[in-house]
C-alpha cells in the first residue's frame, strides 16, 4: 500500500518470487525512551531481517493516536505519530543534549506506558523546537520551510487541529465552541494567531519524523528490505480529516456521523461491532475525482 505523504514513505512492490517477512509495529522495538521509534533500533531491525534472508517488514498504521492509543483511530490520515521520533537521532544532530533525556530512566522498558511516554516525548519536542528557534541560521530552516510548503494541503489543518486540542484539554473537536466546530473564518483566524507558537511546534515535529522516516526508508531499500504499511478502513471521528473536510463524510448538521462503520456478527463477535467511524460520502468524493 502506497501513501506518498506517510512518514516512512511506504513503497509499492509486486514480487515475482516467493518471499517472507515479519509484522512488527515500530512502537514494539527495543528502546531506552519508553517506546520504539524510527532510530537505531529500527535500523537494527532492517539489519536483522536482511541477515535472516527476509524481504518484508510490515508495521501497523503510523498515524498520531488519540483515544485509547490505538493506531486504528488516528487523529490524521496523513500525519505521523510524533512519539516515533528518535531522541538518539536528535542528539546525534545536536538538536538535543543527552541530559535532556534523563527522565527516560524512569520509563518502562518491557511495555509502553502511554501516560508516561506522551508527556515525556512532548517535553523533548518542546526542547528541540526551542533549540531550533534559537539558531537563527540553522541549516535545517530551508528544509523545514520546504516541507511545510509541500505538505500544506494537510499539515496546516492538522497543526491547527492539534493546537486547538491542547487549548481545549484534549476534548473531541465536537465539544469545542460551535464556531470552531463549523470552522468559521473569523474563529479560525483568531485561533491561528493565538496559537501560532504551538502550531509551528506541531509542524516541526512532523518535519522531524518525516525526515527520520525518510532515512529509514532509504536504508531499508538499500538493504533489499521492503516496507509494508497499513491504514484503517475508515478515519477516526475525532480527526483533522473529518474536521477539515466534513463534506466528504455523511454527517448531520451538528457534524456528528449519520451512520457509523462496523462489522456484522461473525465468529469473533456474535453481536457484531460498531467502530464509531463516520461513513464516507462517496458521491462527494467522486466529484473531487477522489483527490
Amino acid at each position: 500500500m502506497s501513501n506518498a505523504s506517510s512518514p516512512v514513505g511506504l513503497i509499492p512492490f509486486a514480487p515475482q518470487y516467493r518471499s517472507s517477512g515479519v509484522l512488527v509495529h515500530v512502537t514494539s522495538l527495543p528502546s531506552s525512551y519508553g517506546i520504539g521509534d524510527v532510530g537505531p533500533a529500527a535500523f537494527a531491525m532492517v539489519d536483522r531481517l536482511q541477515a535472516a534472508g527476509q524481504s518484508w517488514w510490515q508495521a501497523l498504521p503510523l498515524g498520531p493516536t488519540g483515544y485509547g492509543d490505538s493506531p486504528y483511530q488516528c487523529l490524521s490520515s496523513f500525519a505521523g505519530n510524533g512519539l516515533l521520533i528518535s531522541p538518539d537521532c536528535l542528539i546525534a544532530e545536536g538538536l538535543l543534549q543527552a541530559g535532556d533525556c534523563d527522565e527516560a530512566r524512569s520509563l518502562r522498558e518491557n511495555a509502553v506506558d502511554y501516560n508516561a511516554v506522551i508527556p515525556f516525548k512532548h517535553r523533548l519536542i518542546e526542547k528541540v523546537w526551542t533549540n531550533f528557534r534559537a539558531t537563527s541560521h540553522s541549516a535545517l530552516r530551508p528544509e523545514y520551510d520546504q516541507f511545510c510548503f509541500e505538505q500544506a494541503h494537510w499539515l496546516d489543518d492538522y497543526a491547527l487541529f492539534r493546537a486547538l486540542k491542547v487549548r481545549h484539554g484534549g476534548a473531541c473537536y465536537l465539544d469545542w465552541p460551535a464556531q470552531l466546530v463549523h470552522r468559521e473564518a473569523a474563529a479560525l483566524a483568531r485561533a491561528r494567531r493565538d496559537l501560532a507558537e504551538l502550531i509551528e511546534q506541531v509542524r516541526f515535529a512532523q518535519f522531524l519524523l518525516f525526515r527520520q522516516g525518510k532515512r529509514l526508508r532509504e536504508y531499508a531499500r538499500a538493504a533489499g528490505v521492503h516496507l509494508i504499511g497499513d491504514l484503517p478502513f475508515f478515519v477516526s471521528p475525532d480527526s483533522s480529516d473529518v474536521w477539515a473536510n466534513p463534506e466528504l463524510f455523511l454527517l448531520d448538521e451538528q457534524r456528528r456521523p449519520r451512520f457509523v462503520a462496523g462489522v456484522p456478527p461473525d465468529y469473533f463477535s456474535p453481536q457484531g461491532q460498531l467502530w464509531g467511524n463516520p461513513v464516507y460520502n462517496w458521491e462527494a468524493l467522486q466529484r473531487t475525482d477522489y483527490r
